[in-house]
C-alpha cells in the first residue's frame, strides 16, 4: 500500500484528518512539495508523485512573487510524477485585479513548458479524496482502453440505416421507413421520383434531393 507523506504544514488544513480516514500517512518537513506518493507500481517499481497544492488566493500571490516557478521547477527534479493541485471555487479571473490573460499565461506554462499537470479541487475534503485516488492508481493503473467506452461494430441493418440517412434530409427515422418501402439499398438507388414521393415524409423535394445525389456525375476538383 502506498504511503503518503504530509508537510507538517498541512496539518492544520483539515487534509491530514481525511486521508488518514484511507491511508497511511507520515508528517514531516518537506522541502519540495506540500504531498509525496510513495509507493511502487503494478509492477513493483519504485514510484514517487510529489503534489504541490495551492489553493487558488496563494496560487494567485505565487505568480506575483513567482515562487510558483521555483516549486514547479523543484517538483520536476525530484518527481517522476509531479502534479499541481489549485483547491477552491471562487472565480479565479475574478478575485484580483490581474488581467486575465497573465493568469491564463501561466496556466498555459504551467501545462506546457513544465509539462505539470493541473487538477482542480473544491475544498479541502475534495483534495484528500483526490489524494487517495491518486495513491490507489498509482498501484493499481488501468489500460486506457479499458476507460473508454468499446463500441460494438455496427450489425448490417445498422450499417444500411447509416447509409441512407446521409442522404440529404434524410434522418435515422426516415432512413427505417425508406429501407422498409424499398426493401434494399439497391432498390431504393433503382427508385423513381414517382416511387420515393409514396415514401412517408417523402416530399417533391426531398425526392430531388436524393436524385440529384445518387444520379449526378462526380465532378473532381480541380487543384
Amino acid at each position: 500500500m502506498a504511503k503518503i507523506i504530509v508537510d507538517y504544514r498541512e496539518r492544520t488544513s483539515g487534509i491530514v484528518t481525511e486521508l488518514a480516514k484511507e491511508n497511511e500517512i507520515e508528517l514531516k518537513q518537506l522541502i519540495s512539495a506540500d504531498f509525496i506518493i510513495d509507493g511502487n507500481n503494478k509492477n513493483q517499481e519504485k514510484q514517487l508523485i510529489g503534489i504541490e497544492r495551492k489553493t487558488k488566493e496563494d496560487f494567485l500571490n505565487s505568480i506575483i512573487d513567482k515562487r510558483i516557478i521555483t516549486q514547479l521547477n523543484i517538483l520536476r527534479e525530484h518527481f517522476s510524477h509531479p502534479i499541481l493541485i489549485i483547491e477552491g471555487t471562487e472565480n479565479l479571473y475574478q478575485m484580483r485585479n490581474f488581467h486575465p490573460n497573465a493568469i491564463r499565461g501561466m496556466l498555459a506554462a504551467i501545462a506546457i513548458d513544465f509539462q505539470v499537470p493541473i487538477l482542480y479541487t473544491r475544498n479541502y475534503k475534495d483534495t484528500a479524496k483526490l489524494i487517495t485516488v491518486i495513491a490507489k492508481r498509482l498501484e493499481k493503473p488501468k489500460k486506457l482502453s479499458s476507460l473508454l467506452t468499446q463500441r460494438k461494430p455496427l450489425t448490417l441493418k445498422e450499417q444500411q440505416e447509416f447509409l441512407v440517412s446521409s442522404f440529404p434530409g434524410i434522418g435515422p427515422e426516415t432512413s427505417k421507413l425508406l429501407l422498409k418501402s424499398f426493401k434494399s439499398i439497391k432498390n431504393l438507388m433503382n427508385a423513381d421520383e414517382k416511387q420515393l414521393k409514396e415514401v412517408d415524409k417523402i416530399g417533391p423535394k426531398k425526392a430531388l434531393q436524393i436524385l440529384q445525389v445518387i444520379e449526378s456525375i462526380y465532378l473532381e476538383e480541380k487543384l
